[in-house]
């Protein structure tokens, strides 16, 4: 069951979730600002879902509180750094303003991140960086969680890929797994008790579904076009890997730092108005848009809408209606707010 909570009442007590297991109060506001709003924008799965997992993890000792990005080298607008198993949103948002300042000297800012651990909402950067003026850039590398096409077996990490527009009526911005439908979006359909709209794997004999619970079950999530999904997957794994000089996704799997625990990142932000005008450039953007809402919509009662517009519309709802959490979880982190730490991550089962 689900319902719709404060906002401000959500990111408190997340904050105080984050305050609970050690994270300094400054490090725990921007983190549960950034749980929140993934939440708020209906990417629930990486906002208010992850929270008991994270704590699971920082029990474990499988990220580091204390861990700070390092510089390892810098080369002209190319900069890359050690992570040091930190909190992966604050390294991640360190990497992301670093490739913007970088993006202010050159033109373009490439960061590249290795040693890290989960960032959950990667559209958070690519917004972040679409938000500040910039096109963005970011994907990751992650355990094998995907079966390469034509196995049955994991072999390949989803490695969401991001990229945002900044367009001032709008931010265009894609954020997507390599799968159909990333773990956990299949954990909130399992939790509500609901069929994906689409099917999103096999299950245990083979068989195309749209149950979440068997593929999860099976572990064989659908990649996204198929063959071209799982092909995207190991090319960026060892494009991240090789420009970060970080493990890839094979090597994630042999370190035993659950989820992500060790991958490797890139962030790369560059200034949209380096070889034209801007009033020109966002007409520009302005009129490409209004030709995908002229669109004839398959459904004249949901009219065709661009990549991120959704977001908005469900981010802005929130802030005025609340957010909605599915109960069991809301409830789970508040009891971690008040302290008992023992917790179960339910959303990735």
């Amino acid at each position: 069951m689900s319902k719709r909570i404060p906002y401000e009442q959500v990111e408190e007590t997340i904050r105080k979730a984050f305050i609970a297991i050690g994270m300094d109060e400054d490090k725990a506001a921007t983190c549960a600002a950034v749980h929140t709003e993934s939440s708020a924008a209906g990417v629930e799965s990486h906002g208010l879902n992850r929270v008991p997992r994270f704590v699971e993890y920082v029990r474990k000792g499988w990220i580091n509180l204390d861990g700070e990005p390092q510089l390892v080298k810098a080369v002209g607008a190319v900069e890359n750094y050690d992570g040091q198993l930190g909190v992966g949103v604050l390294n991640a948002l360190f990497c992301t303003d670093r490739a913007m300042q970088l993006a202010k000297e050159h033109g373009i800012g490439c960061v590249t991140l290795r040693n890290t651990t989960h960032w959950m909402r990667g559209g958070t950067y690519a917004w972040r960086m679409a938000e500040a003026g910039y096109v963005g850039m970011n994907w990751i590398n992650t355990e094998s969680c995907m079966p390469m096409w034509g196995s049955v077996e994991p072999s390949v990490g989803n490695n969401p890929f991001c990229m945002a527009i900044p367009r001032e009526n709008g931010p265009v911005v894609v954020d997507m797994a390599m799968s159909q439908y990333a773990y956990g979006k299949l954990g909130v359909y399992r939790l509500a008790g609901k069929k994906l709209p689409f099917p999103g794997g096999f299950d245990v004999d083979g068989n195309l579904t749209d149950d979440p619970g068997k593929i999860e079950e099976s572990m064989r999530i659908l990649p996204t076009g198929y063959w071209k999904g799982s092909s995207m997957a190991i090319a960026m794994d060892l494009a991240a890997a090789l420009m970060s000089n970080g493990m890839t996704g094979s090597d994630i799997d042999q370190g035993g730092h659950g989820s992500c625990g060790g991958c490797s990142q890139v962030f790369i932000a560059f200034d949209p108005d380096l070889f034209g005008g801007h009033d020109e450039n966002q007409a520009k953007l302005d009129r490409r848009i209004d030709a995908v809402h002229n669109a004839r919509p398959e459904n004249p009662d949901r009219p065709v809408a661009y990549p991120g517009e959704h977001a908005l519309a469900n981010l802005e709802r929130s802030r005025r209606e609340g957010v909605v959490v599915d109960e069991t979880i809301w409830d789970q982190v508040r009891s971690i707010a008040d302290g008992n730490l023992d917790v179960v991550d339910i959303a990735s089962r």
